[in-house]
Protein backbone atom coordinates (compact mmCIF):
# COMPACT_ATOMS: atom_id res chain seq x y z
CA UNK A 1 0.00 0.00 0.00
CA UNK A 2 1.40 3.48 -0.95
CA UNK A 3 2.63 5.41 1.84
CA UNK A 4 -0.13 8.30 0.83
CA UNK A 5 -2.45 6.02 0.87
CA UNK A 6 -1.68 4.83 4.18
CA UNK A 7 -1.81 8.10 6.14
CA UNK A 8 -5.58 8.83 4.27
CA UNK A 9 -6.81 5.68 6.40
CA UNK A 10 -5.52 6.76 9.42
CA UNK A 11 -6.53 10.07 9.17
CA UNK A 12 -10.17 8.51 8.32
CA UNK A 13 -9.39 6.37 11.63
CA UNK A 14 -8.80 9.28 13.70
CA UNK A 15 -11.74 11.12 12.35
CA UNK A 16 -14.42 8.40 13.20
CA UNK A 17 -15.49 9.64 16.22
CA UNK A 18 -15.52 13.36 15.14
CA UNK A 19 -17.24 13.54 11.71
CA UNK A 20 -21.15 13.40 11.96
CA UNK A 21 -21.95 10.70 8.73
CA UNK A 22 -25.28 12.65 8.25
CA UNK A 23 -27.11 9.78 11.07
CA UNK A 24 -30.47 12.00 11.20
CA UNK A 25 -30.99 11.07 7.56
CA UNK A 26 -32.62 7.42 6.43
CA UNK A 27 -30.63 8.17 2.78
CA UNK A 28 -30.44 5.45 -0.30
CA UNK A 29 -26.60 4.06 0.61
CA UNK A 30 -24.69 4.72 3.85
CA UNK A 31 -20.33 5.26 2.90
CA UNK A 32 -17.91 3.23 5.13
CA UNK A 33 -15.18 5.55 5.69
CA UNK A 34 -12.27 3.89 3.97
CA UNK A 35 -13.77 2.04 2.05
CA UNK A 36 -12.55 1.86 -1.94
CA UNK A 37 -12.56 4.00 -4.49
CA UNK A 38 -11.56 3.91 -8.05
CA UNK A 39 -8.29 6.20 -7.34
CA UNK A 40 -8.46 6.72 -3.36
CA UNK A 41 -10.06 5.65 -0.64
CA UNK A 42 -13.74 7.75 0.77
CA UNK A 43 -12.22 10.06 3.73
CA UNK A 44 -14.71 12.84 4.54
CA UNK A 45 -13.43 16.28 5.38
CA UNK A 46 -14.62 17.74 8.42
CA UNK A 47 -16.86 20.02 8.37
CA UNK A 48 -14.89 22.60 9.68
CA UNK A 49 -12.00 22.45 7.45
CA UNK A 50 -14.48 22.62 4.72
CA UNK A 51 -16.02 26.20 5.83
CA UNK A 52 -11.97 26.87 6.31
CA UNK A 53 -11.20 26.10 2.79
CA UNK A 54 -14.00 27.82 1.28
CA UNK A 55 -14.19 30.77 3.73
CA UNK A 56 -10.12 31.35 2.51
CA UNK A 57 -10.87 30.79 -1.25
CA UNK A 58 -13.53 33.02 -0.91
CA UNK A 59 -16.25 31.05 -2.35
CA UNK A 60 -19.52 32.96 -2.66
CA UNK A 61 -22.41 33.98 -5.44
CA UNK A 62 -20.72 34.01 -9.31
CA UNK A 63 -18.64 31.59 -8.15
CA UNK A 64 -18.72 28.07 -10.51
CA UNK A 65 -16.93 25.53 -7.53
CA UNK A 66 -16.25 21.84 -9.10
CA UNK A 67 -15.30 19.04 -6.25
CA UNK A 68 -13.21 16.24 -8.00
CA UNK A 69 -13.84 12.99 -5.63
CA UNK A 70 -16.62 14.41 -4.39
CA UNK A 71 -17.62 11.47 -1.84
CA UNK A 72 -21.15 12.58 -0.41
CA UNK A 73 -20.74 16.40 -1.46
CA UNK A 74 -20.50 17.94 1.63
CA UNK A 75 -18.02 20.58 -0.66
CA UNK A 76 -20.20 21.21 -2.67
CA UNK A 77 -23.44 21.28 -0.57
CA UNK A 78 -21.55 24.05 1.86
CA UNK A 79 -20.01 26.21 -1.22
CA UNK A 80 -23.77 26.21 -2.56
CA UNK A 81 -24.88 27.59 0.96
CA UNK A 82 -22.44 30.47 0.40
CA UNK A 83 -24.36 31.61 -3.18
CA UNK A 84 -22.01 29.14 -5.69
CA UNK A 85 -23.19 27.16 -8.47
CA UNK A 86 -21.50 23.84 -7.33
CA UNK A 87 -20.77 20.47 -9.33
CA UNK A 88 -19.10 17.33 -8.04
CA UNK A 89 -17.37 14.94 -9.98
CA UNK A 90 -17.60 11.18 -8.17
CA UNK A 91 -16.94 7.80 -9.52
CA UNK A 92 -18.86 5.57 -7.31
CA UNK A 93 -22.74 5.98 -8.53
CA UNK A 94 -23.63 5.13 -4.47
CA UNK A 95 -22.43 7.86 -3.39
CA UNK A 96 -23.68 10.07 -6.78
CA UNK A 97 -26.92 9.19 -5.54
CA UNK A 98 -26.23 10.01 -1.66
CA UNK A 99 -25.30 13.41 -3.03
CA UNK A 100 -28.13 14.15 -4.94
CA UNK A 101 -30.39 12.82 -1.56
CA UNK A 102 -28.44 15.20 0.51
CA UNK A 103 -28.80 18.16 -1.58
CA UNK A 104 -32.36 17.83 -1.74
CA UNK A 105 -32.58 17.06 1.68
CA UNK A 106 -31.05 20.78 1.90
CA UNK A 107 -32.63 22.47 -0.71
CA UNK A 108 -29.97 22.99 -2.96
CA UNK A 109 -30.77 20.60 -5.59
CA UNK A 110 -31.06 23.54 -8.03
CA UNK A 111 -28.08 25.07 -7.50
CA UNK A 112 -25.68 21.39 -7.32
CA UNK A 113 -25.04 19.18 -9.44
CA UNK A 114 -23.46 15.91 -9.23
CA UNK A 115 -21.88 13.50 -12.31
CA UNK A 116 -21.06 9.96 -12.33
CA UNK A 117 -17.39 10.37 -14.07
CA UNK A 118 -13.44 9.62 -13.73
CA UNK A 119 -12.03 12.98 -12.65
CA UNK A 120 -9.14 12.50 -14.75
CA UNK A 121 -11.23 12.79 -18.03
CA UNK A 122 -14.10 15.09 -16.77
CA UNK A 123 -14.17 18.67 -18.17
CA UNK A 124 -13.84 21.15 -15.60
CA UNK A 125 -12.27 24.08 -17.44
CA UNK A 126 -15.06 26.16 -16.35
CA UNK A 127 -14.73 26.66 -12.89
CA UNK A 128 -13.47 29.82 -10.69
CA UNK A 129 -12.67 27.40 -8.14
CA UNK A 130 -11.74 23.99 -7.62
CA UNK A 131 -11.55 21.70 -4.58
CA UNK A 132 -9.75 18.15 -4.32
CA UNK A 133 -8.85 15.76 -1.29
CA UNK A 134 -6.58 12.87 -3.55
CA UNK A 135 -2.81 12.66 -3.06
CA UNK A 136 0.23 13.90 -3.94
CA UNK A 137 0.99 11.65 -7.45
CA UNK A 138 -2.55 12.14 -8.24
CA UNK A 139 -2.66 15.83 -8.09
CA UNK A 140 0.60 15.56 -10.05
CA UNK A 141 -1.13 14.05 -12.81
CA UNK A 142 -3.78 17.07 -12.64
CA UNK A 143 -1.78 19.72 -12.63
CA UNK A 144 -0.87 20.16 -16.65
CA UNK A 145 -4.45 20.37 -16.68
CA UNK A 146 -5.06 22.77 -14.28
CA UNK A 147 -2.70 25.28 -14.89
CA UNK A 148 -4.39 25.24 -18.47
CA UNK A 149 -7.25 26.83 -16.32
CA UNK A 150 -7.98 30.04 -16.82
CA UNK A 151 -5.65 32.32 -14.74
CA UNK A 152 -7.23 33.48 -11.07
CA UNK A 153 -8.85 29.61 -10.64
CA UNK A 154 -8.31 28.93 -6.91
CA UNK A 155 -7.21 26.00 -6.14
CA UNK A 156 -7.60 23.83 -2.65
CA UNK A 157 -6.57 20.35 -1.80
CA UNK A 158 -7.10 19.10 1.53
CA UNK A 159 -3.64 17.45 3.15
CA UNK A 160 -1.93 17.19 -0.61
CA UNK A 161 0.09 19.18 -1.89
CA UNK A 162 1.82 19.68 -5.73
CA UNK A 163 5.39 19.23 -5.18
CA UNK A 164 7.64 22.29 -6.36
CA UNK A 165 4.35 24.01 -6.99
CA UNK A 166 4.38 26.01 -3.74
CA UNK A 167 0.92 27.33 -2.42
CA UNK A 168 -0.30 30.62 -2.14
CA UNK A 169 -1.55 29.98 0.97
CA UNK A 170 -2.00 27.13 3.80
CA UNK A 171 -5.29 26.99 6.13
CA UNK A 172 -5.77 24.87 9.32
CA UNK A 173 -8.87 23.62 11.25
CA UNK A 174 -9.78 20.43 13.38
CA UNK A 175 -5.98 19.57 13.37
CA UNK A 176 -6.01 19.56 9.42
CA UNK A 177 -4.27 21.44 6.83
CA UNK A 178 -5.26 22.43 3.17
CA UNK A 179 -3.33 24.30 0.58
CA UNK A 180 -4.57 27.02 -1.56
CA UNK A 181 -3.26 28.12 -5.25
CA UNK A 182 -3.97 30.44 -8.03
CA UNK A 183 -3.43 29.42 -11.63
CA UNK A 184 -1.04 32.30 -12.68
CA UNK A 185 -1.28 33.35 -16.04
CA UNK A 186 1.45 32.76 -18.97
CA UNK A 187 3.63 35.80 -18.48
CA UNK A 188 7.75 34.01 -19.30
CA UNK A 189 9.17 36.11 -22.48
CA UNK A 190 9.93 39.46 -23.82
CA UNK A 191 7.27 42.39 -23.66
CA UNK A 192 7.23 45.27 -25.75
CA UNK A 193 6.02 48.89 -25.49
CA UNK A 194 6.94 52.14 -26.34
CA UNK A 195 6.65 55.22 -23.63
CA UNK A 196 8.41 58.93 -23.03
CA UNK A 197 11.99 57.48 -22.66
CA UNK A 198 12.07 55.13 -25.68
CA UNK A 199 11.07 51.45 -26.37
CA UNK A 200 10.90 49.36 -24.07
CA UNK A 201 11.57 45.29 -23.46
CA UNK A 202 10.63 43.81 -20.49
CA UNK A 203 12.07 40.09 -20.10
CA UNK A 204 10.16 37.52 -17.64
CA UNK A 205 11.35 34.58 -16.51
CA UNK A 206 8.27 31.80 -14.21
CA UNK A 207 8.20 29.58 -12.12
CA UNK A 208 4.21 28.75 -11.31
CA UNK A 209 3.47 31.99 -9.84
CA UNK A 210 7.11 33.43 -9.21
CA UNK A 211 8.84 35.79 -11.09
CA UNK A 212 11.98 37.34 -12.17
CA UNK A 213 13.30 39.90 -14.79
CA UNK A 214 14.64 42.58 -15.79
CA UNK A 215 13.39 45.85 -17.90
CA UNK A 216 15.38 47.76 -20.79
CA UNK A 217 14.10 51.15 -21.35
CA UNK A 218 15.90 54.75 -22.62
CA UNK A 219 19.67 52.32 -22.63
CA UNK A 220 19.03 51.21 -19.10
CA UNK A 221 18.63 47.75 -17.90
CA UNK A 222 16.50 47.42 -14.58
CA UNK A 223 16.29 44.57 -12.47
CA UNK A 224 12.32 44.20 -11.24
CA UNK A 225 11.78 44.58 -7.40
CA UNK A 226 8.57 43.79 -5.51
CA UNK A 227 7.72 41.38 -8.91
CA UNK A 228 3.64 39.89 -8.35
CA UNK A 229 1.91 37.29 -9.90
CA UNK A 230 -1.41 36.23 -8.71
CA UNK A 231 -3.73 34.71 -11.21
CA UNK A 232 -3.81 37.60 -14.45
CA UNK A 233 -2.44 40.97 -12.30
CA UNK A 234 0.85 41.54 -13.32
CA UNK A 235 2.65 44.14 -10.36
CA UNK A 236 6.52 44.97 -10.53
CA UNK A 237 8.87 48.11 -9.81
CA UNK A 238 11.84 49.46 -10.92
CA UNK A 239 14.34 52.11 -9.64
CA UNK A 240 16.65 52.07 -6.42
CA UNK A 241 15.15 54.69 -4.70
CA UNK A 242 11.80 55.79 -3.52
CA UNK A 243 12.03 58.82 -5.45
CA UNK A 244 13.38 57.32 -8.43
CA UNK A 245 10.98 53.87 -8.54
CA UNK A 246 8.36 53.71 -11.33
CA UNK A 247 5.32 50.88 -9.95
CA UNK A 248 3.97 49.09 -13.32
CA UNK A 249 0.87 47.24 -12.66
CA UNK A 250 -1.28 45.12 -15.39
CA UNK A 251 -3.67 42.38 -15.99
CA UNK A 252 -2.57 39.78 -18.50
CA UNK A 253 -4.79 38.57 -21.38
CA UNK A 254 -2.97 36.01 -23.22
CA UNK A 255 -0.30 38.07 -25.25
CA UNK A 256 -1.69 41.65 -24.08
CA UNK A 257 -1.02 43.64 -20.90
CA UNK A 258 -3.18 46.42 -20.09
CA UNK A 259 -2.69 48.63 -17.07
CA UNK A 260 -1.03 51.64 -15.49
CA UNK A 261 2.83 53.05 -14.86
CA UNK A 262 3.26 55.43 -11.71
CA UNK A 263 5.63 57.73 -10.99
CA UNK A 264 6.32 59.66 -8.12
CA UNK A 265 4.74 63.09 -8.28
CA UNK A 266 3.57 62.35 -11.94
CA UNK A 267 0.06 61.21 -13.48
CA UNK A 268 -0.41 57.37 -13.58
CA UNK A 269 0.21 56.89 -17.66
CA UNK A 270 -1.40 53.74 -19.46
CA UNK A 271 0.50 50.81 -20.15
CA UNK A 272 -0.03 48.08 -23.20
CA UNK A 273 2.54 45.74 -23.67
CA UNK A 274 2.69 43.33 -26.41
CA UNK A 275 4.52 39.90 -26.10
CA UNK A 276 6.89 39.14 -29.11
CA UNK A 277 8.81 36.00 -27.89
CA UNK A 278 7.57 33.23 -25.54
CA UNK A 279 9.91 31.66 -22.80
CA UNK A 280 10.00 28.80 -20.51
CA UNK A 281 7.49 28.71 -18.00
Amino acid sequence: MRSGMRGVLVACAMLAQVVPLHAQIVPPYQPTRGQDGKDVVWCPTPPALVEAMLEKASVGPGDLLFDLGSGDGRIVIAAARRGARAIGIEYTPDLVTLSRHLAEEAGLDESTSFLQADLFEADFSRATVLTMYLMTDLNLRLRPKILRMRPGTRVVSNSFRMNDWEPDWVVTADSRTAYGWIVPARVAGTWTWHEEAGDAQLTLGQRFQRISGTLRVGGRKLALRRAMLTGDQLDFTVGSGASSAVVYSGRVDGPTITGLVMRLGGIPTDWVATLTTTGAR
